[in-house]
């Protein structure tokens, strides 16, 4: 018992390392969370600081994902799994060691989804993929592809629906924002950059 809360706190803490912080830091001496949407998450890092930097940033928080999924499974297998894969979406969202002030978990939720079920994640991520190429909107793509998650594995049991279904919940509260300028017409489409001074 005691080594499955320390999975959980561990992967939580995991989510605190804000990959587009430190990638701000290092590519342009920048708080990203100070700049365009103020996020810090890698679509805001592609319209400040570029592909480069948005490819770091993609690769970095998809790892926190699969490393607390990997944690879960070494300590307490798959349903522990599902609960770090939980604790470091929250963590990245709202990391303790940077105020609460994260990112929207989309790249850790889908390195967490790729590592619990593989091919389920993978038509997710293929159906926002194509949203995204169609409307160009990447949070629109985002809340679509994490909303059909939960439905997708709950073919694996209730326990799958419920750790897609949270997920999808906290995917889409951060969104909030984003729904509001979706519905407004005046949502920012992807390859609109951000003057940095």
């Amino acid at each position: 018992m005691g080594e499955n809360i320390l999975a959980v706190f561990l992967s939580y803490f995991i989510g605190n390392f804000s990959t587009s912080f430190f990638v701000g830091k290092l590519f342009a001496k920048i708080d990203i969370r100070e700049y365009g949407s103020g996020n810090a998450g890698s679509t805001n890092v592609l319209r400040t600081l570029g592909k480069k930097a948005a490819i770091a940033t993609l690769l970095g928080d998809l790892l926190k994902g699969v490393l607390a999924v990997y944690i879960g499974n070494r300590f307490g297998g798959q349903n522990l799994a599902l609960l770090c894969g939980v604790a470091v979406v929250i963590g990245h969202n709202w990391p303790v060691i940077l105020g609460f002030k994260g990112g929207k978990g989309i790249a850790t939720t889908i390195g967490v989804a790729l590592s619990i079920k593989f091919l389920m994640a993978l038509i997710c991520i293929s159906v926002g993929i194509i949203i995204l190429w169609k409307y160009k909107y990447v949070s629109l793509a985002a809340i679509v592809a994490i909303s059909i998650f939960p439905f997708t594995i709950y073919v694996y049991g209730l326990n799958y629906f419920l750790f897609g279904l949270i997920l999808a919940i906290l995917a889409i509260y951060k969104h909030r924002e984003n729904i509001k300028r979706l519905l407004a017409g005046n949502e920012r489409k992807i390859g609109q950059k951000i003057i940095v001074k």
